[in-house]
């Protein structure tokens, strides 16, 4: 059987009707640069979220991007994040002139540790040499950061909180989901995230006014009311029409598949919790299952077997960000993030989507117990 391992095509028939019908109305109007598809996503996710304020952008890289810009990072500053992530994290700092510090993961849940964070803020201001400036927490997979802790952690130091939701938007701690987590949270629209549209976009979720305003400058060339009257430096970092038109359809099922992707994991826990690592459950925290990934130190063998049964799979991160050529100079070495060491060597993620059935879904876990118990 053919798998996919995201299922692009299953979700967009399933709101086809919908699309059409939304992006024969952009067609119509031919507002293609901030038409009325867009506010309305906006008003419409800063709902779903709970954030006062939603800030619709080109990608999930800008609204990283934009959020440092309008808290004023540049060279000399150090900006905190996990290296265990995806590049997008660590080179909007550099972007800015800023040097990213490579924190930890917890061995559990595979988020920025607070105990390491501390360590490392500690250990950059004892050296001199850069600010402690801001702090990147990474949802990865879709499991929310520890935000109690961080919050604290960046209240006690002074420091910018920044969620990179590009896995998360969905999740939640408690009744409180991504969006208002943290002051600010950047998210993307990636064709293969839990909410994502026909090419590249992104969202920012602040709750200060002040801010939102700043940061909607900062996406349309740094302009203020006028078009051409530039107050700052920006960037063109807008997000199209027919994107927001494509995300509103996507948006009318979006609750339904994150209840679907749930139902998958479970799924996948019960079967494959004896014979493999399976994605650790914080007490209230509820995942938007961007990606299911289990470990194992043999994890290289069992992705063989998956691959010769016909079952896709894929492995992130197979490097954490300071053994990246482009970090090495940023890291502390070989030994530095031993956890996050560690799981570059032994994750695989397995296909996880909405339009997965049953039997599809236990076909997958009996290929993993077959490699296991071949090993």
């Amino acid at each position: 059987m053919a798998i996919p391992f995201v299922d692009v095509k299953a979700q967009f028939a399933r709101v086809k009707p919908e699309m059409d019908r939304r992006i024969a109305t952009v067609m119509d109007h031919c507002r293609f640069i901030l038409g009325p598809e867009v506010s309305e996503l906006e008003t419409a996710l800063a709902e779903f979220t709970g954030a006062n304020h939603c800030i619709s952008v080109s990608s999930g890289t800008d609204a990283l991007l934009i959020v440092l810009m309008a808290e004023g990072v540049g060279p000399g500053d150090a900006v905190f994040l996990p290296t265990f992530t995806y590049t997008a994290t660590a080179e909007v700092a550099l972007l800015l002139g800023a040097s990213p510090v490579f924190v930890d993961v917890d061995p559990n849940t595979y988020n920025i540790d607070p105990n390491d964070l501390e360590r490392q803020i500690a250990r950059v201001k004892a050296e001199g040499i850069l600010k402690p400036k801001a702090i990147i927490a990474v949802d990865l997979f879709g499991l929310p950061a520890d935000f109690g802790r961080i919050g604290a952690i960046a209240a006690k130091n002074n420091l910018v909180l920044l969620d990179d939701a590009a896995q998360g938007l969905g999740g939640a701690i408690g009744n409180r989901r991504i969006g208002a987590l943290a002051p600010y949270t950047a998210t993307s629209f990636f064709p293969a995230k839990p909410l994502g549209c026909a090419g590249d976009g992104g969202a920012i979720f602040c709750d200060d006014a002040d801010k939102a305003a700043l940061m909607r400058s900062i996406r349309f060339h740094g302009v203020g009311s006028d078009p051409y009257d530039v107050q700052r430096i920006g960037l063109n970092g807008r997000l199209d029409t027919l994107q927001a038109a494509i995300l509103l359809a996507k948006l009318t099922i979006f609750e339904t598949e994150l209840r679907e992707r749930d139902a998958l994991a479970k799924i996948y826990d019960a079967r494959l919790k004896d014979v493999v690592a399976v994605p650790a459950r914080p007490d209230d925290y509820h995942y938007a299952w961007a990606i299911y990934t289990i470990r194992h130190p043999k994890r290289d063998l069992i992705r063989q077997h998956l691959t010769d049964k016909g079952v896709p799979s894929a492995v992130y991160y197979a490097k954490p960000m300071h053994f990246q050529t482009a970090y090495q100079s940023y890291g502390q070495g070989p030994g530095s993030c031993p956890i996050a060491e560690r799981l570059s060597g032994e994750v695989v993620s397995l296909p996880m989507h909405p339009y997965i059935d049953e039997s599809t879904a236990h076909f997958i876990c009996d290929t993993v117990i077959e490699a296991v118990s071949a090993l």
